[in-house]
């Protein structure tokens, strides 16, 4: 017995250690929080000056250069620099993420995705952009986002907070790409902007979003994706306009228009496009968020294709660029990732394509980030230099042409190399520049708040929200519609086309009986009677989506981002033929991918391609209340052996697809 308690008091001892630090990390919190709020000034007050008014920021009691919006930008950013300490303008080269709580309140308590509270990083580390991720409910969040603003006015400058986020719009809910926004209007993703091959559509869609980013004090995207989706296991690949570089080009162009708009400036959202120069030929298709994903390779010499997209948005006159995680195997002088590598980000970036904007990194490239000081939230993806001490990473990504760090909430490592002479302050100052021009022209420092009050008469308006699913309809792509014997009550007798199907009204004695999956029933019933087994249906309905591996490690956004094979397999792979052998089925799937399901579309008696739609909106294709246009943004390959057989950097590279890339059907004229 006394044996047993010394075991149990010495296996508490780790316990109670960990939870001592895990108590002293949210006491030191709270005391960051209480010396930062210590600290910071008054309002900002308002001056009059020949008969106008100005925010006089820094409370010095005179009209400033970098206060007076008559001045020019570059005269307005150049006297705010030379008013900067060193820290503020390195604080400025952070862009870490933030939740915005639904009490509207700031967030000071720690957490996974934000690991100082937020008076701790405006006032403290002096970080002015943000990355939103939690952010649920519109109307809390505009009072969270008023409320961050005026924490940073009361700071020494008053220099306003940017927020991004990345796309909100469509079904995505990775946290480690995207977040769909229930207010929002919703789209179908940007592979089924691209099946719609509606060029004004998506142009139509950046302006829409461009407005209720802007309602909600968003003012930069972190988006489009101008990868071409050339690996089809690649995770991202639902992100991307597909895997035609003339396509995506053209798509990349007008969605940039759409969110920046004809003239940049204050009624803009600046667009960060990614991943440069081009994050698609990933090894074996393995996303580089996780180290086994780091490299990316070019079995087909294709490096300048890629780039094709990315030149169509510096003539769009994008602002900012995110390189990617990957290491461009084989491609420059030395392999490693795309932040840290010269001739990529100087060379190629600002030499070669003359860009001149934000260069800002994908997330943790440097160093980690840990809650309560212990639990990573994930590895750091310093591929190619994870040798090197973070400060080396750091200055090694400086040295590149790097301006500003994803994910990053530590100043103070680029701080010391500066005061260590390893960096000149006049390099931070390029970037905080850049930086800086952006604020003002996006017309933060002469307003940055927005009505709270409103927000929700404009987001998610009966015109945006209809907007939206009409760009769902346009993107369906109908792959196959096969001939049926007659004798069914949805088309009379004889041979005929399985779709579509008839739509009749709820009090038809014959209406169809339907088997779904993956369908809400209440609203399948405003269709046909629904029934609950394959054999009592005249038709089954199926919505699937392309297959995945689980995940390979512990990563806890593994989850989110599917990877690896894209065919089904096993017991599932045979109980979904088992159904389209028992009766005629029509079948929906999801490609966040590129599906490879050959013997299902052999089956089924009809397939619909979709890319983020509602259930009404494949319903209503199904029974003919529109005409599917949309077109496959890329092909679908027939087998995983002419997957693994391709080349990652070629598109159109998989044998004998089933279906190609352009495919896509409609019914025909009555």
């Amino acid at each position: 017995m006394k044996l047993f308690k010394l075991l149990l008091a010495l296996a508490l001892i780790p316990l109670l250690a960990l939870i001592g630090r895990i108590a002293r990390f949210f006491v030191r919190a709270q005391q960051q929080t209480q010396q930062a709020r210590r600290s910071l000034g008054p309002d900002a007050p308002t001056l009059t000056v020949d008969g106008l008014q100005f925010r006089d920021l820094n409370k010095n009691g005179k009209l400033d250069i970098y206060e007076d919006h008559r001045r020019l930008v570059d005269e307005r950013v150049e006297d705010l620099l030379g008013q900067m300490t060193l820290e503020e303008k390195v604080g400025m080269m952070m862009h870490p993420m933030i939740n915005a709580p639904k009490s509207g309140e700031l967030e000071e308590t720690p957490s996974m995705m934000m690991p100082y509270g937020t008076s701790e990083m405006v006032v403290n580390r002096h970080i002015k952009h943000f990355n939103v991720v939690m952010a649920r409910d519109i109307e809390a969040t505009a009072r969270w986002y008023n409320n961050l603003q005026r924490l940073a006015e009361r700071t020494r400058l008053g220099i306003p907070v940017t927020i991004s986020t990345d796309p909100r719009h469509s079904t995505m809910n990775n946290p480690g790409a995207g977040i769909k926004m229930d207010d929002f209007s919703h789209w179908p993703e940007a592979l089924g902007l691209a099946a719609t091959r509606d060029v004004e559509l998506v142009e139509q869609f950046g302006d829409i979003a461009r407005q209720e980013y802007i309602a909600l004090g968003i003012r930069a995207a972190l988006h489009p994706m101008a990868d071409l989706a050339t690996e089809p296991r690649w995770a991202r690949m639902g992100g991307t306009f597909g895997e035609d570089a003339e396509l995506s080009a053209a798509m990349t162009a007008a969605y940039i228009r759409g969110f920046q708009g004809a003239e940049f400036g204050p009624a803009s959202v600046s667009c960060m496009v990614k991943h440069f120069p081009g994050g698609g030929p990933q090894k074996d298709g393995l996303d580089p968020h996780f180290s086994y994903g780091r490299e990316q390779v070019y079995p087909g010499n294709n490096f300048e294709h890629h780039l094709i997209p990315f030149k169509a948005a510096f003539a769009a006159g994008v602002t900012q660029v995110m390189p990617y995680y990957g290491i461009p195997m084989g491609q420059t002088s030395e392999d490693v990732g795309m932040a840290f590598n010269k001739e990529i980000i100087t060379g190629m970036l600002r030499e070669r394509f003359g860009f001149e904007g934000v260069i800002c990194s994908d997330w943790m490239i440097a160093e980690t980030n840990k809650m309560f000081g212990l639990i990573k939230m994930m590895d750091s993806t310093s591929w190619g230099v994870e040798h090197l001490s973070v400060p080396e990473r750091y200055l090694k990504a400086v040295n590149a042409g790097v301006d500003q760090f994803g994910g990053q909430f530590s100043p103070q490592h680029i701080i010391d190399l500066v005061r260590a002479g390893q960096i000149s302050e006049a390099r931070i100052d390029d970037s905080v520049r850049r930086l800086l021009r952006l604020k003002f022209q996006l017309g933060l420092f002469d307003d940055p708040y927005i009505d709270a009050a409103t927000v929700r008469q404009r987001i998610g308006t009966p015109v945006f929200k209809a907007a939206g699913i009409a760009a769902q309809r346009k993107s369906v792509v109908l792959l196959k519609n096969g001939m049926i014997e007659g004798g069914t009550r949805a088309n009379g007798s004889g041979t005929h086309p399985a779709l579509p199907l008839t739509l009749q009204a709820a009090n038809q004695p014959d209406r169809l009986k339907l088997y779904i999956e993956n369908i809400a029933p209440e609203i399948a019933a405003r269709y046909g009677e629904v029934v609950a087994t394959p054999e009592e249906a005249d038709f089954a309905i199926l919505r699937l989506a392309t297959p995945h591996d689980p995940p390979r490690g512990k990563h806890f956004l593994e989850r989110f981002f599917h990877q690896g094979d894209l065919d089904f397999k096993g017991a599932e792979k045979a109980r979904i033929l088992s159904i389209l052998q028992t009766v005629p089925t029509i079948v929906d799937i999801y490609l966040e991918r590129a599906a490879v399901i050959p013997e299902i579309a052999e089956q089924c008696a009809g397939l619909f391609g979709t890319f983020g739609a509602v259930d009404e909106v494949v319903l209503d294709a199904i029974f003919g209340v529109f005409n599917p246009s949309g077109k496959l943004p890329m092909e679908l390959p027939r087998s995983m052996e002419a997957v693994r057989a391709q080349r990652s950097d070629v598109p159109f590279d998989s044998e004998n697809p089933v279906f190609p890339f352009g495919h896509g059907l409609s019914y025909p004229a009555s």
